[in-house]
């Protein structure tokens, strides 16, 4: 086994690891939305902000994350993006209000960006060929949302929620510590670029085509993994510990759904896959939307979904690095930008929706409808032209 390969696989698995702990961090208001609710008397409307306002700023950040990381190498933007993030760990713990609490929510939505620097840190030392599997491995990450919810209720019944969120800061600062001392930086190639050069991938169509795929496909599972708990409390009256470990069970299946979407779009092609995903996505939310009265119906159902958002963000980020070789950073950070506010909007709407209807159906058929629309397009736009090559498509 070579040096470069040796030092692509430490890369591959730090790299996921940290990744996880910046999603657990991201995804830790969800599951205990309850506690905060009790604490300020939250409506389901101010529930949803505040859910909603961490997935506001880390797709925001996601862009600059990305080009920075193209810039400067991942090893130094990780390493520094994870060392910010003790700062609102440690800021919520001394919340005293709603309005100090959005704040610091805000501002703890900065460990979500930690997915862009992830996968331009890793695709930078993959060679083309096994990029899709590597990274559907890295994406491996997101199952931090997943211990966000199997975790953080019962630890914040043993330490309070305050505890919680300063005991996060200690793999946060761990896995900092291992990226800055035991990883290699991405070796640069030419002068680094200027923010100029690294935004021109907006001119291209396929840019915008990949981020709306992703604006679905990502934004559906933070969404389901966000939102879940609270509309199984609100649905069933379950538990916070129940409905959390049942989000975290969504969040599993997509998470580990992920490869599988990464290796069927080296094998097949991720045009191919994605016909699929995007079926199953809209099949599923219409099953949802007509069948929120049965435990079992919604659970199976938002399983399915989960499988197909899952094999989604895959085949998604197997066409980035694909189409924009160069531009990995900048085309990862406006993609995963995207996808993060798939995440932002659905939660609010379900949210007013639901203090406005009584329920919540429209906003699982406006994701059926959305979702017909992405298939319709990756047909138009990949799957009706394999003839066409990638660099053809990606400057069209």
């Amino acid at each position: 086994m070579n040096t470069q390969t040796t030092q692509s696989r430490r890369i591959l698995l730090i790299s996921t690891l940290a990744m996880a702990a910046a999603f657990t961090v991201w995804a830790a208001i969800s599951p205990l939305a309850g506690h905060f609710r009790d604490m300020y008397g939250l409506s389901a409307t101010q529930q949803s902000l505040l859910v909603a306002v961490p997935v506001l700023l880390g797709s925001i950040m996601r862009l600059p994350a990305g080009i920075l990381a193209d810039r400067y190498g991942g090893r130094k933007v990780f390493t520094g993006l994870l060392l910010f993030t003790i700062i609102p760990l440690i800021g919520i713990g001394f919340t005293t209000s709603y309005a100090m609490l959005l704040v610091w929510a805000l501002l703890l939505g900065t460990s979500g960006a930690a997915f862009a620097v992830s996968i331009t840190f890793v695709s930078k030392w993959t060679p083309p060929e096994k990029q899709g599997t590597a990274l559907g491995v890295n994406g491996l990450g997101n199952a931090g949302t997943a211990l966000a919810g199997f975790f953080l209720p019962g630890l914040a019944a043993v330490a309070g929620v305050s505890g919680t969120f300063w005991l996060l800061i200690i793999p946060v600062l761990g896995f900092a510590l291992l990226i800055w001392f035991f990883t290699p930086e991405t070796p640069l190639q030419g002068p680094p670029k200027t923010v100029r050069d690294s935004l021109s991938v907006v001119r291209f169509s396929n840019t915008w085509v990949l981020s709306l795929f992703y604006f679905v496909t990502f934004g559906a599972f933070v969404a389901f993994s966000m939102y879940l708990p609270i509309l199984l409390m609100d649905l069933y009256g379950l538990t916070a510990v129940d409905a959390g470990m049942r989000a975290a069970g969504f969040v599993i299946l997509a998470t580990a759904a992920r490869p599988l979407g990464g290796f069927l779009g080296d094998k097949l092609g991720a045009e191919r896959v994605l016909v699929f995903v995007f079926t199953g996505i809209a099949a599923g939310a219409l099953v949802i939307s007509g069948g929120m009265h049965n435990l079992i119906v919604m659970t199976a159902a938002c399983l399915f979904v989960a499988a197909s958002t899952g094999i989604g963000n895959g085949a998604v980020f197997k066409l980035v690095p694909q189409l924009f070789p160069q531009s990995t950073g900048a085309v990862t950070g406006l993609v995963g930008a995207a996808g993060g506010l798939g995440g932002f909007f659905p939660p609010i709407l379900l949210g007013t929706v639901r203090d406005l209807l009584g329920a919540y159906t429209v906003g699982f058929i406006l994701l059926a409808v959305l979702s017909v629309c992405c298939l319709l397009l990756n047909y138009r736009q990949f799957v009706r032209r394999p003839a066409l090559s990638w660099k053809q498509a990606a400057s069209s």
